[in-house]
């Protein structure tokens, strides 16, 4: 269990540096940005590069509510979904630590432009309403939670799902970043609200309740179609 543990934090880890880094350090910077698409690439590849790495080890969540979706499905002991969670957070927050000391680093770095921390109304990149932000939350997560489902049923060839799953990740992005900033994920919209406060903690319930609600739904929808697991 120790062993999954640390896999766990270690691919949080990764995902909240390399997902929210590039959107903090390179999505707007001065002449060459990476843009959306560029942050939207980023979380697929941080996924993608751990689910080999370490998901092995632990299965490869890095995401509560990717846990909660497997438990419900059947994938993961109920017993091991707290540790699981409180793993995912702690690898979150130190990653957004490491990142607020070198992005704070630059002159004129400042809270204010969102550390990117998820957020709707006023908040959303997009201007996007609390409606928008919590459909496309629910179902976008939803579908995660069946991809990531799916490519892993045994039934599928063996060694694609990291692929899979990567690519599901960046369309996920894709879609949502202008509406919420793109969350699907309750540890890694935690971290940077904590720095930010404000605003970020007060939007936060959201991001844990339209994430693990769209995990819920997944894990139902994947048994009634995979019945036989």
């Amino acid at each position: 269990m120790s062993k999954r543990l640390l896999a766990e934090f270690l691919g949080t880890f990764w995902l909240v540096f390399g997902g929210c880094g590039s959107a903090v350090l390179a999505a707007a910077f001065p002449d060459l940005g990476i843009g959306f698409a560029g942050v939207a690439l980023a979380f697929g590849l941080t996924v993608l590069t751990m689910v080999y790495a370490v998901g092995g080890i632990s299965g490869g969540h890095f995401n509560p509510a990717v846990s909660v979706g497997l438990t419900v499905a059947g994938r993961l002991p109920a017993r091991d979904l707290v540790p699981y969670v409180i793993v995912q957070l702690i690898g979150a927050v130190i990653a957004s630590a490491i990142l607020y000391v070198v992005a704070s680093g630059k002159a004129d770095f400042s809270l204010a432009n969102g550390f990117a921390a998820n957020g709707y109304g006023e908040h959303s990149p997009g201007g996007y309403p609390l409606s928008s932000a919590a459909l496309i939350e629910i179902v976008l997560t939803f579908m995660f939670i069946m991809i990531i489902l799916g490519a892993t049923h045994g039934r599928v060839p063996a060694g694609f799902a990291g692929i899979a799953i990567g690519l599901a990740l960046t369309l996920i992005h894709l879609i949502s970043i202008p509406v919420t900033n793109a969350s699907v994920n309750p540890a890694r919209s935690t971290a940077p609200a904590l720095f930010v406060g404000g605003w970020a903690l007060q939007q936060l319930w959201l991001f844990w309740v339209a994430p693990i609600a769209g995990a819920i739904l997944a894990g139902i929808a994947h048994k009634s179609l995979f019945g036989d697991e």
